[in-house]
Parts: C-alpha cells; sequence; structure tokens
C-alpha cells in the first residue's frame, strides 16, 4: 500500500526508509505518459486528458489522486514535448509534481521507436497535525514536512498500429530528506522515494473490421516490494465503444469502459473491487479520464490509433 508515513524511529542520526510509491493507476494504457515520457506526441497530433482516482471510497485517509496532461508532435512529427501535473494524497500526506517531456521518435518501417525523458520538481507534504496518534506528546509524530526535490525520468518504447511495449523510470532520483527531532535537536535521514521501473506490453487483435481485441501487462517493480503485475483484456468495438476487465495481483478486478465521441473526444470510467482481505470489498475505487485528441498542426493526424 502507498506510504509516506515519517516517523523518528531512533534517537540519533539513522536512515529510515518510508519510501513513497507511485499513482495507482487502471487506465495507463489510454495515456501512457502517465508513466513513460516516451508517449510524448507519439500520436501525430495534440493529446489533452484529466484523470481522478479515488480508490477505496469510504475508507479513512484513503488515497486520491489528479492528473492533467498535455503534449504534441513538432517537427514533422519527429519529436513531441508535453507537460504532466499529478497530485497524490494519502492520509496526512500530499506529493504534487510538475514535469516537462520530451520524446524523440524514429520510423522503421512500420514501426516506431521513441525515446523520452522528463524533468520537474516534486514536493513531499505532511501534516503530522492530522494523525491520531495514540501518543500526542511522542515527538515521532510532532514533525511534519514540505520538502521540494528535483526529478528526471526517462522511456522508450517501441509500437505500430498492432503492438506496444514499453519499458520507463519516470523518477529517476532516489530522494531522501533530513528530518529534526525538535525535543532532541537530533536529525534522521529519511527516504522519501525509490525508483519505480516499469514495463508495459499490448497487443492488437482484428477480429473484424469493427472489433478489435486488445490483451496488456503492465509490469512494476520496486526495491523491497514484491513484483506487481496487472493483466487486463478489453474489446473496442467501432473505435468508439470499448470495455475491459484486468486484475492487479489477483487482490484487485476491475471494470474499464471509454466512451469516443464527436471524433476527438473520449470520456472513461473504471470501477474496482480489493478482493482477499486486503481493505475489503465494501471500499471500491472509481477512475474518471476525460481526453481529446486534436490535429492542429500541418502535420498532424486525426485518425484514430489503437494506442
Amino acid at each position: 500500500m502507498k506510504h509516506l508515513y515519517l516517523a523518528l524511529l531512533f534517537l540519533g542520526c539513522v536512515r529510515v526508509a518510508v519510501g513513497q510509491e507511485d499513482p495507482l493507476y487502471a487506465q495507463y494504457l489510454n495515456n501512457p505518459l502517465l508513466i513513460n515520457p516516451a508517449y510524448t506526441g507519439l500520436n501525430d497530433n495534440f493529446n489533452g486528458s484529466i484523470a481522478y482516482r479515488k480508490q477505496w471510497s469510504g475508507f479513512d485517509g484513503n488515497p486520491t489522486t489528479l492528473n492533467i496532461s498535455g503534449h504534441s508532435s513538432f517537427h514533422k512529427n519527429k519529436m513531441g514535448l508535453g507537460f504532466l501535473l499529478v497530485q497524490d494524497k494519502l492520509g496526512a500526506t500530499c506529493n504534487t509534481e510538475a514535469y516537462a517531456t520530451y520524446a524523440y521518435r524514429l520510423k522503421l518501417n512500420a514501426t516506431t521507436l521513441s525515446f523520452g525523458l522528463q524533468g520537474g520538481l516534486i514536493n513531499y507534504n505532511s501534516n503530522n497535525n492530522q494523525l491520531n496518534a495514540y501518543d500526542p506528546n511522542d515527538p515521532a509524530f510532532t514533525n511534519g514536512q514540505n520538502v521540494t526535490k528535483p526529478s528526471v525520468g526517462a522511456g522508450i518504447i517501441l509500437n505500430s498500429e498492432k503492438f506496444f511495449i514499453g519499458l520507463s523510470v519516470p523518477r529517476m532520483l532516489e530522494t531522501t530528506a533530513m528530518l529534526t527531532n525538535d525535543s532532541t535537536s537530533q536529525s534522521t535521514e529519511a527516504i522519501l522515494y525509490d525508483q519505480h521501473y516499469y514495463m508495459t506490453a499490448a497487443y492488437v487483435f482484428y477480429l473484424s473490421e469493427r472489433v478489435r481485441l486488445k490483451p496488456s501487462v503492465l509490469v512494476k517493480a520496486v526495491q523491497g516490494a514484491p513484483l506487481s503485475v496487472d493483466y487486463n483484456v478489453s474489446i473496442n468495438l467501432d473505435e468508439k465503444y470499448t470495455v475491459g476487465l484486468y486484475t492487479r495481483n489477483l487482490n484487485t478486478c476491475g471494470l474499464l469502459t471509454q466512451l469516443r465521441f464527436a471524433t476527438a473526444y473520449r470520456f472513461g470510467y473504471t470501477f474496482e473491487i480489493p478482493l482477499n482481505n486486503s481493505v475489503g470489498t465494501r471500499f471500491t475505487t472509481h477512475e474518471l479520464t476525460f481526453g481529446f485528441n486534436m490535429a492542429i498542426l500541418k502535420a498532424h493526424s486525426s485518425s484514430y490509433t489503437n494506442f
């Protein structure tokens, strides 16, 4: 589970591992820019998106994530420029990120190889006054944090109209901060963030002129945590209607839907139910996405793409 609870576990200068996990997304294949800067401008048009995720609705201190992005291809569709804004809240913590993204692309016959970079800032903010500590006078819970750090990421994508393969490390820098105990004036080094590594793969089967089947997988790795694997399969009808099912480590099952309308616009909704004994099946997750693709430059394309 995502966590960033900063506690002074020892008196004196010690190194505390409290690494923040990346936000969870269910519609990453509809906007891979969230985890891979190489997606910048990949569809030869201007792409805008806004999404909101409310995880475990009804659970006290549940995670919520808001992201806004925009990107476009330039220079005869050989490169892309874009931006990404993310705000991720969990309990007493709030992380805000802002990035500029860049990608350069090589055409390899029917496939495209894209190299991407992103750079920006992350603000880590926690307010321990919002925590219900067993002992309110415990100095481990008297200090919050407000730390802003630089962040860079990189990724690569190989794709065509039928397949998509991506590798990325969207936040490459391990981030630490020195926290001071007001009662003892002694410091603790806290790890705010560990690198996350992503691999995505998808393939499109043309069942007929109207129907396309797209299975996909997302693998996420981070030091000190088990490997996370998402499995997804969706069906697209007439390039307008998409319905899919997915699971994350067989601990969550979800329904993904998307509607394209007025050619350029799309609206997506995702519903998740936790399985096993994680938080209880009554704490459901909801994710809304609105986006659009437009041809605003002469070299841009307005045609539908599978990715």
